[in-house]
């Protein structure tokens, strides 16, 4: 819907007394909506499919698992223990303030508000959206304008699915979020870029919300001497090269050591020839470009590195069509080292070991994502322990992303808080402290006027 403010400011009204109503605390609202998510999923396939086609050419293969069905797996899990993740958590007292019984228990924060990019549109505004209603929150969502037709397909989808008191799209620009960042909500859920995810802080500061922000960064990949180079060349180029390399986990440099560098690069070129053919262009496994604007920032970056074009390079301006590109002999000051590539080019940077590569990473923001090609378990402890970023993989990349149990979350530059299975609830929760005692003993040793043998009883029990 086209928001005015009038309407930000009615919608989050609307939702926040459904909220005060206790309209989202039951958990059997709560299961009703995840089912309905489902339904959302299961009788909206072939239109998410079809507008996520639209909006960056994405392969069947890839909406399906990227998007629609990694979601239903994660609300599956979500369904499988609410009522475990919802119940009070009891928490040891000490001797001296017995009887008595503290508890933990988690409650809804109120009226959410999740802003979603445009990469992997149905994923990182629903799942985030399920995580808040299973918590019993009433949420918000704010899919991009640069995936339009996948916003029009969550909107509608939404309005025929999930509780209209509870559950609202916003559909629109920048101008819609601000005007949706001007109202008091009780979290704010962001996934997208550090200039913006700055832009939403200081909005939320106003109203002191708390803040999940999913950002990015240039996530390393490193490859060492004895690492399985067939292997690492398939599981870098698939994480890389999925959705056309806009993916904020993908591997956005590698780091190889000088003795596989080429051998690497090879392999690289000839996993990409198996998975897309000698022309990706023709091929049905391969995203576009989601716009004109990011095309042309991709075509500027490639024709400005000082290093060597290994593979692909090819690229067409009016089919937004960037071809999987590996980029050998890359110096640290290349302007493919500036910032995030967010696209289908793979900078390989040559190491002398693995302590320069880790020497070259921890220079730099810590990155959301970093990865490990190792057969030596010692050179990958080393590796971690000398390193920081929001998640890690060890001889994959991506993956990681789909295990319920992990986190998902960067640090420092690369994002603040986590999400993914209980952590989504817990992210959505607050985790409020209760201590109760019974009233049939009252110990007078507590109440002044402390004499010397309360002080004496006191100091033996503290």
């Amino acid at each position: 819907m086209a928001a005015t403010k009038l309407d930000a400011s009615s919608t989050v009204a609307a939702l926040r007394r459904s909220f005060e109503g206790g309209l989202t605390r039951p958990l059997g609202w709560r299961r009703a909506q995840l089912l309905a998510l489902k339904d959302l999923l299961r009788h909206g396939e072939d239109e998410l499919i079809d507008a996520m086609r639209a909006d960056l050419g994405k392969p069947t293969v890839e909406s399906r698992l990227t998007d629609l069905s990694f979601v239903a797996a994660e609300i599956d899990v979500m369904l499988r223990h609410l009522d475990a993740w919802a119940s009070p958590e009891r928490v040891r007292v000490p001797f001296a303030q017995r009887p008595g019984q503290a508890t933990i228990i988690r409650e809804p924060l109120g009226v959410a508000l999740v802003i979603a990019p445009w990469n992997y549109p149905v994923h990182l505004l629903l799942l985030p959206m399920a995580a808040a209603v299973a918590a019993g929150n009433c949420v918000v969502g704010k899919p991009s304008e640069i995936s339009p037709a996948t916003s029009a397909a969550l909107a509608r989808l939404a309005e025929r699915h999930l509780d209209p008191q509870a559950v609202a799209i916003v559909e629109g620009g920048p101008e819609e979020a601000e005007m949706l960042l001007e109202q008091r909500f009780d979290k704010i859920f962001y996934t997208g870029n550090g200039r913006v995810g700055r832009i939403v802080m200081e909005a939320a500061a106003r109203h002191l919300t708390p803040v999940t922000l999913e950002l990015g960064g240039k996530s390393p990949v490193l490859v060492d001497a004895d690492a399985d180079i067939d292997v690492a060349a398939r599981r870098i180029a698939w994480g890389k090269f999925l959705n056309a390399g806009q993916t904020c986990v993908a591997p956005d440099y590698a780091l190889v050591h000088e003795r596989v560098e080429r051998r690497l690069v090879d392999a690289l070129a000839r996993t990409l020839r198996t998975f897309y053919g000698e022309d990706p262009k023709r091929s049905r496994d391969y995203a576009r470009i989601v716009n004109q604007q990011h095309f042309e920032r991709l075509s500027r970056l490639l024709a400005a590195t000082s290093g060597t074009i290994a593979c692909g390079g090819e690229h067409d301006k009016a089919q937004r069509y960037f071809a999987p590109t590996v980029v050998s002999e890359v110096l640290p000051d290349d302007p493919l080292m500036d910032d995030e590539i967010f696209g289908p080019i793979l900078p390989v940077l040559r190491v002398g070991d693995m302590d320069e590569a880790v020497q070259h990473v921890s220079s730099r923001g810590k990155p959301l994502a970093l990865y490990v090609f190792s057969a030596s378990k010692s050179s990958v402890d080393r590796i971690l322990e000398r390193t920081s970023s929001g998640t890690a993989g060890v001889n994959l990349t991506v993956q990681q992303l789909a295990i319920p149990g992990l986190p998902f979350g960067g640090v420092g530059p690369s994002g603040m808080g986590a999400y993914h299975g209980r952590h989504g609830f817990e992210a959505f929760s607050h985790r409020r402290a209760v201590f109760s005692k019974p009233t049939q003993l009252d110990p007078p040793v507590q109440y002044p006027p402390y004499t010397k043998i309360k002080e004496w009883i006191l100091q033996k029990m503290l």
